[in-house]
């Protein structure tokens, strides 16, 4: 099996693009809690390699991971799914 078919991608939304060429990405996923059963909605922030500073907050892109390019950056924004909404 190659190293190419084990990346992982995530969906999530861009929180902030004030890095230079960094997003932070806010994924959110739902679980069952354990105990109550309740689902519950459980997110966190990854900070995602951004090329060209193309993307804005607010922007819904797939992230996929690839090698650490600094101590908390080892995923790159693969694409746009939706463009944040001008209000």
């Amino acid at each position: 099996m190659s190293a190419t078919n084990l990346k992982r991608a995530l969906t999530g939304t861009v929180v902030s693009n004030k890095m230079d060429k960094t997003v932070t990405v806010l994924v959110e996923r739902k679980v069952k809690h354990p105990v109550l059963g309740k689902v519950v909605r459980v997110s966190k922030k990854y900070h995602a390699h951004d090329e060209n500073n193309e993307f804005n907050q607010g922007d819904v892109v797939t992230i996929e991971e690839m090698r650490p390019l600094s101590k908390t950056k080892s995923w790159r924004v693969s694409k746009l799914l939706e463009k944040a909404g001008e209000i």
